[in-house]
């Protein structure tokens, strides 16, 4: 691995491949089909993770191939080319929470292999991942690179979701609320919460990582 050096306010962005060694749904999905797409993680929650997947040539065939999978919990066609999909979690997931590392929105499956696009702010907390995810196949690091967004405020909205989430243990580990639990609480559809969430995440993660890169900035004093 890279010997990149980290310091106070930055933060790095790493492509993981992964080759898992046991079946997933997921790259049979991409062999069967002869394709690769996206996936867009909503919720981890126990040993289950919930996410969208959005392929963007539409055939027969598709929502019949998950609910024949045992790795399936429940599958939903959400419109012509995206379906939710809740399913057994390959560990993945969890090694890169339980690290510290923040996992972007998307992540891409092939047929031979998943590309996991991971934040983090320690060399270890990285090594740590990739040492987890040896658990469960083989693993190549890829692209490494600054992570740089510009910042964002919260609209009202939110700020009301992301506010009852924390409230209410959503982020917690194990979470004390489910998505719809929390989505029933704001009396709004489950979609629209996971919608808010992630949104709320990306900037207000954004606007840390900025405030932190000033505050310790040449000239200032920590307190």
């Amino acid at each position: 691995m890279s010997s990149t050096r980290t310091t106070a306010g930055q933060m790095f962005q790493a492509e993981i491949h992964l080759q898992q060694e046991k079946p997933c749904v997921l790259n049979d999905f991409a062999d069967h089909f002869d394709t690769s797409f996206d996936i867009v993680i909503e919720e981890l929650h126990d040993h289950l993770v919930t996410f969208t997947i959005r392929v963007g040539d539409p055939r027969s065939g598709y929502l019949e191939f998950f609910r024949e999978s045992e790795q399936v919990e429940h599958v939903e066609r959400l419109d012509e080319v995206s379906y939710l999909i809740t399913k057994t979690s390959c560990g993945a997931y969890s090694a890169i929470d339980r690290n510290h590392g923040v996992l972007r929105r998307q992540s891409r499956v092939l047929a031979d292999r998943r590309v996991y696009t991971v934040l983090f702010f320690r060399r270890e907390d990285l090594q740590a991942m990739i040492d987890d995810f040896n658990r469960i196949g083989t693993v190549t690091l890829g692209k490494l690179t600054e992570f740089e967004e510009s910042k964002s405020m919260l609209t009202d909205r939110q700020l009301e979701v992301v506010t009852c989430a924390l409230e209410e243990g959503y982020f917690e580990w194990p979470r004390r609320i489910s998505s719809e639990e929390l989505a029933d609480e704001l009396d709004i559809s489950r979609t629209t919460a996971l919608e808010h969430l992630r949104k709320a995440q990306s900037k207000l993660l954004t606007s840390a990582i900025e405030e932190n890169s000033h505050l310790t900035s040449p000239g200032r004093t920590e307190p």
